[in-house]
């Protein structure tokens, strides 16, 4: 295109020429003039021109990302059409869980005449799905996991609000809801029943009764019983029978090449090459490589550990404030990792990729790869939970010995007597997948089909333990060391602080890496430090409150009135347990704290908690509450937080001269205001 624009060019500025010569009537201006031109248009042709022509291949460039940004975009109504499928499974999941039984309900519509796909609401168009009734024979299911106290998953966040806008008419829409939950939480399932009970009001049809898994008790077993309740009701309903097919459907196709080495994951979350080249903003795709710069014991003894850990965020640009949590991406122990080679007798080091088998799945593989098995076993998967039931049939098939896959069979059956084993035998001795192959000698699952069945290994969530107010530079928690032996004598690690345990720093020139990102939270102290505050945290739950005083310290360092500050810890033994004590009489001595109780539990004949102390101190808190304050507690959701809550509602009753109605709704009252803030775990 340049050389022929510049020999087009020739002809016109000849002739151009020859006309100055052959008309002398023309003046000098007028031959300036012509110069002038002549040359503006010699500069157009030669460079203008040049860099027009050059233009092709960078709009060649660009005219091929539109297309991609297309394909990936495509609505989820979009891919059921073009791909022939029926029923769509949506999920909101913090952990994995959620994600993990919307691909099982994906996998079984093969087994029922349907065809399905997952998909995460946080990328789709919700709105959408008032078009699902355009794919013939459809229906949506709904597994929606509860995060903190009643709120949606991060990633159901968008579908959540939109639901509470409700400005759309689902009318002809089928549908069906699996809540997760933990029954210790008071907002059990909260999500779920709000999702189910939503879509109706907005005119969608009930396929079948909600179904609620709580994970205090058996999550499993919910999940299957609800499953071979709801399929049938969806064959009765679209008209479908079972094929009686039950053959482990694969979903990620095994695929070993010579990947280039710098195409090849080494435990990166998300971003190849991300813990090579760390670039700003850090989250939970990207998280920071934190230098660990203290890591010592709390505990003074007894058998239990307890770590204060601090994180160097000075590069990092993170910001967080006191209350929220960091998440911290552990990787498995290497010695497991090693057992499950030397038990099924392969080679860790080979680099493979698993693709996924539909085109149109938004997630091409399971984790990121391509990636080492070792890598897989050691960064991606979670290989010291007990697998779940799906999980066990699908290697039934890899066991030589037939009594063996019977039993995995019989563990993986939705009959009473499958259900009692596997509760006894899986999950009350905790066998993790490791252990399962120790007790089953003939049961060799090939690698690959092993990664595609075992869950994600996710971040663990701990509350920061300072404020940035004093630590601006690091971020600090409070993490006991989970160890135990099982009935059958085998010892159980906490994945996570076990391998924190190990990350002691050196020296300021040999700090470990720990990957983390920081998760915003609700948990805040009121805004006006004059505000009285009454913190009850046991145990660890003291993390959040130890951020807490430290704000109330620098407030009152800058002059600023403080409101009585009281706290209500708990541990077994002074002289073992009592964590951050010399810390907490200073701020007691400079005044930031009015008081602290502390329940001893095992240091008189009847164990004392801190809501026996509570009760002791009953007319102090309601006179705290009367005067507006705020009570947060922190810790155990399963006993301690229930009877916290049992204790503020007989002080309410008692001194407030109210019904058990009336004080109820006080609590409502304090919860709706933000002035009683709960930061639990089970």
């Amino acid at each position: 295109m340049f050389w022929r624009k510049r020999r087009m060019a020739t002809p016109e500025m000849a002739e151009a020429a020859s006309k100055v010569v052959a008309e002398p009537m023309f003046g000098v201006l007028d031959i300036l003039l012509m110069s002038v031109s002549l040359g503006i248009g010699v500069y157009w042709f030669f460079f203008r021109g040049k860099k027009t022509s050059e233009q092709p291949s960078v709009v060649k460039k660009l005219s091929v990302a539109p297309t991609l940004t297309r394909s990936s975009n495509v609505g989820f109504i979009a891919k059921m059409k073009s791909s022939g499928k029926n029923l769509v499974v949506f999920y909101g999941s913090q952990t994995g869980t959620g994600e993990e039984f919307a691909t099982r309900l994906s996998k079984d519509a093969l087994r029922f005449g349907m065809k399905g796909m997952i998909a995460d609401p946080e990328e789709c168009e919700m709105e959408d799905l008032a078009q699902l009734t355009e794919v013939e024979n459809s229906m949506a299911i709904f597994c929606m996991a509860t995060y903190g106290e009643g709120d949606p998953t991060d990633n159901a966040q968008e579908f959540y609000d939109w639901l509470q806008e409700g400005s759309v008419g689902l009318a002809g829409l089928r549908y069906a809801v699996f809540g997760l939950g933990n029954k210790t939480y008071e907002h059990y399932n909260a999500m779920g029943i709000y999702v189910d009970k939503r879509l109706e009001d907005l005119g969608a049809e009930r396929i079948y009764d909600l179904g609620l898994g709580d994970d205090d008790g058996n999550m499993e077993e919910d999940f299957v019983t609800w499953r071979e309740q709801f399929w049938p009701a969806v064959c009765q309903r679209f008209g479908v029978q079972a094929t009686g097919d039950e053959s482990s459907i694969r979903t990620y196709a095994l695929r070993i090449e010579d990947f280039l080495p710098e195409k090849v994951f080494t435990g990166e979350v998300a971003r190849l090459g991300s813990f090579r080249t760390q670039k700003r903003p850090f989250d939970s795709k990207n998280p920071y490589l934190a230098p660990v710069k203290v890591n010592r014991e709390l505990h003074k003894g007894g058998e239990r550990s307890c770590m204060h850990i601090e994180f160097d965020i000075t590069d990092s640009k993170i910001r967080y404030e006191a209350g929220d949590h960091v998440a911290v991406f552990p990787i498995n122990d290497s010695a497991l990792v090693d057992r499950i080679a030397e038990l099924l007798g392969a080679d860790l080091d080979v680099v493979m990729s698993l693709d996924n088998l539909d085109e149109e799945a938004s997630k091409k593989h399971p984790f990121p790869c391509p990636c080492s098995y070792r890598t897989a076993f050691t960064h991606y998967l979670d290989i010291t939970s007990v697998p779940r039931t799906n999980v066990l049939k699908d290697i039934a098939e890899y066991a030589s010995d037939p009594k063996d896959k019977e039993f995995l069979l019989l563990l993986s059956s939705a009959t009473p007597e499958g259900k009692k084993e596997y509760s006894e035998w899986v999950m009350h001795d905790h066998r993790s997948i490791v252990a399962i192959l120790e007790d089953l000698p003939s049961l060799k699952p090939p690698l690959d089909h092993l990664c595609e069945l075992l869950p994600r290994l996710h971040a663990r969530y701990y509350s920061i333990s300072s404020s940035p107010k004093l630590h601006p530079t690091s971020i600090h928690i409070t993490a006991v060391l989970t160890r135990y032996t099982t009935r059958v004598g085998r010892q159980v690690n906490g994945v996570a602080t076990s391998w924190l345990k190990g990350k002691v720093p050196n020296g300021p020139q040999s700090m470990p890496n720990v990957p983390i990102y920081v998760r915003k939270s609700q948990f805040r102290l009121p805004f006006k430090p004059a505000t009285p505050v009454i913190m009850v945290g046991p145990g660890t739950g003291l993390a959040p409150f130890r951020g807490f005083i430290e704000e109330r310290y620098h407030a009152k360092k800058e002059g600023k009135v403080l409101g009585e500050t009281v706290l209500f810890f708990g541990c077994r033994n002074r002289d073992h347990d009592y964590i951050y004590e010399d810390e907490l009489k200073e701020y007691q001595e400079n005044q930031t704290l009015s008081a602290v109780y502390v329940a001893f539990s095992r240091e008189q004949a009847e164990k004392q908690y801190v809501q026996h102390i509570m009760m002791q101190k009953k007319e102090k808190i309601w006179e705290l509450l009367e005067q507006g304050g705020h009570i947060y507690v922190c810790g155990d959701a399963r006993y301690m937080a229930p009877d916290v809550q049992k204790v503020i509602r007989t002080i309410i009753s008692e001194h407030g001269d109210k019904t058990h109605q009336e004080a109820d709704d006080y609590i409502k009252k304090l919860q709706s205001k933000g002035r009683y803030a709960c930061d639990v775990w089970s």
